[in-house]
């Protein structure tokens, strides 16, 4: 019989009842160190004050009125996305896969409205995750995303990851837009190099099409820049962004320039809860934090100093860890195990980590993590790890 909540997730045999800033707590009273801070979306961790007082006070005057009227906080937040990013305009959801959809819609927009309705293809790479609705697993056209899910919405083209040849190959005159993620989150912590940022924008300009870039894990401050992209000192023309920006509460967005967005006019696209007053005022405490300087200074600490914690792991134990990647707080430690039995290891050990392709287990923890907290993470996963592959005596 099938269990009343459809039965789509493997779950771990966990029911956590309460958080405390990097800690969740156990119904049973356990205390797990959280690495995964519910898959890089607790920014701030769990219950900061901040975001509980934004919370409370706007719950106790307006919860809710959709978007056939003004929101005073859906328009703060949009000023301060647009005042510290590439941005010209915002419009707001509530995931990273209706982030996705909007970013869709939009280039072939802009391209249709500009007299270039051919225009329509999006050219996309091996690895990469953009969400679960129809046009996202075409974007990703992985066969573990659609199997059994056709017909798949045509459009999309997917190229090898790092393969310049073939990209320049696939551009052709119905080529509307790259879309890539400057850090693959679920793909594997694949981080793309600066000047390969530098030369698809370089590359986009040249041709004429769009650079879509996918921040919904990566950013918000998760690699030590308020968005991955600026490492590289270049923008895009519509980015996507989910988890972080909302800390816990379901909030997305997408931001573009005024002319990539030119196509998206009143009718055009919409969204019942996008936008609303608890969101926003959640998001808005949120960018107080990641967007000073300071914050992000210490999230480049504590990133180096797992980074350093992780490599020393792969050292000690060369029979279970073969090697780090990442920028920040948006590490992958590479096993030479199953990342499951890696994930199931730290649960032992009271340590919430992530899986992802490419034998990659993530550690994504809060970007508020202390300096002690990184350390007995470090320690807890040496623990795990020594108990699946023992030293020999």
């Amino acid at each position: 019989m099938i269990a009343p909540v459809l039965p789509t997730y493997a779950r771990a045999p966990l029911h956590f009842v309460k958080g405390e800033g990097s800690w969740l707590i156990e119904a049973d009273g356990r205390r797990f160190l959280d690495m995964g801070s519910g898959i890089a979306v607790n920014a701030l961790g769990h219950a900061h004050p901040d975001l509980v007082a934004a919370l409370t006070e706007q719950a106790g005057r307006l919860w809710h009125v959709s978007n056939l009227y003004e929101i005073p906080q859906q328009e703060a937040l949009a000023a301060r996305l647009v005042e510290t990013t590439f941005a010209d305009t915002v419009f707001f959801t509530n995931s990273g896969t209706e982030s996705c959809e909007l970013a869709v819609k939009m280039a072939r927009k802009r391209w249709h409205d500009a007299g270039q309705p051919q225009k329509t293809e999006i050219l996309t790479f091996d690895g990469c995750f953009h969400g679960r609705s129809s046009a996202a697993i075409a974007a990703s056209g992985a066969p573990k995303m659609v199997d059994g899910f056709g017909p798949v919405l045509p459009g999309f083209t997917h190229l090898p990851w790092g393969d310049h040849d073939a990209l320049h190959a696939a551009i052709t005159d119905t080529t509307a837009a790259i879309l890539i993620e400057p850090v693959q989150g679920e793909g594997g912590i694949r981080v793309l190099p600066e000047q390969c940022l530098k030369g698809l924008r370089a590359l986009c300009d040249e041709k004429g099409i769009l650079l879509i870039l996918d921040e919904v894990q990566c950013g918000m401050g998760r690699t030590g820049r308020l968005f991955a992209h600026e490492r590289a000192g270049v923008t895009p023309d519509i980015m996507m962004v989910a988890k972080g920006i909302g800390g816990g509460f379901p909030l997305g967005a997408v931001l573009a320039t005024e002319a990539a967005a030119s196509g998206m006019v009143a009718g055009t696209h919409g969204s019942t809860y996008g936008g609303n007053p608890l969101g926003c005022a959640v998001g808005l405490a949120v960018l107080d934090h990641v967007a000073d300087p300071s914050f992000l200074d210490n999230v480049t600490a504590r990133g180096a100093q797992l980074r350093d914690g992780l490599q020393a792991l792969v050292t000690a134990h060369p029979h279970v860890f073969d090697s780090v990647r990442g920028l920040g707080l948006m590490l992958g430690i590479r096993t030479r195990c199953a990342p499951a039995d890696m994930v199931r290891a730290g649960y032992d050990q009271g340590l919430i980590t992530v899986p992802a392709a490419d034998n990659i287990v993530r550690l994504l923890p809060p970007l508020t993590l202390s300096a002690a907290e990184a350390d007995e993470a470090l320690r807890r996963l040496d623990a795990a790890a020594a108990t699946l592959a023992p030293e020999p005596a």
